[in-house]
C-alpha cells in the first residue's frame, strides 16, 4: 500500500472522485502544507494557517498507479487557478501535489510538464509540487461528506 496527497479545491468532491476508484483503499480529508499544528476547519478557512484542504489516500499500486491518480487529479480541477476553485477562494483551495517519495515527485513533475505542453490550458499550470508534511485529519463531519450527505452525487 502506498500513500498520495492532493489539494484541488474543496476537499469534499475531490475525496469522492478518488474514493470511488478501483485500487484506492482508503481516503481521508484534512489539511497539509501550513504552519499550524492540528488546525481546525475554522482556522484553515481564515487562510492564515498556510494549510491547503487535501485528500490523503492509500492505494494499491498493483491496481492503480500514481500516474493514474494524477490523471484524476488533473481532471478534477482547474490547475491554472491560483488560490481558487469555482466559488472557493483562498490559499487553502490551491492546487498542490504533496509528494511522499522522490519517485512521486518525479512522476508529478513529468505529468505537470506534459499537461503544460499539451496546450489544454492557455495559462500556466500553477500547481505546487512539494514534499508532504504532517497531515492533519479534518473534523469527522467532513469525512466522506458527499457519500454521507448527497449519495449518488459525484461532487465537484
Amino acid at each position: 500500500m502506498e500513500r498520495a496527497t492532493f489539494a484541488a479545491g474543496c476537499f469534499w468532491g475531490v475525496e469522492e472522485a478518488f474514493r470511488t476508484l478501483d485500487g484506492v483503499l482508503e481516503t481521508a480529508v484534512g489539511y497539509m502544507g501550513g504552519n499550524t499544528e492540528n488546525p481546525t476547519y475554522q482556522q484553515v478557512c481564515t487562510g492564515e494557517t498556510g494549510h491547503a484542504e487535501v485528500v490523503d489516500l492509500r492505494f494499491d499500486p498493483e491496481r492503480i498507479s500514481y500516474a493514474q491518480l494524477l490523471e484524476v487529479f488533473w481532471a478534477k480541477h482547474n490547475p491554472t487557478s491560483l488560490n481558487f476553485q469555482g466559488w472557493d477562494v483562498g490559499t487553502q483551495y490551491r492546487s498542490a501535489i504533496f509528494c511522499h517519495t522522490e519517485e512521486q515527485r518525479q512522476i508529478a513533475a513529468d505529468s505537470k510538464a506534459a499537461l503544460e505542453k499539451s496546450g489544454k490550458y492557455q495559462g500556466p499550470v500553477v500547481t505546487e509540487i512539494t514534499p508532504a508534511g504532517p497531515f492533519w485529519r479534518a473534523e469527522e463531519y467532513h469525512q466522506q461528506y458527499v457519500l454521507k450527505n448527497r449519495p449518488g452525487c459525484r461532487g465537484g
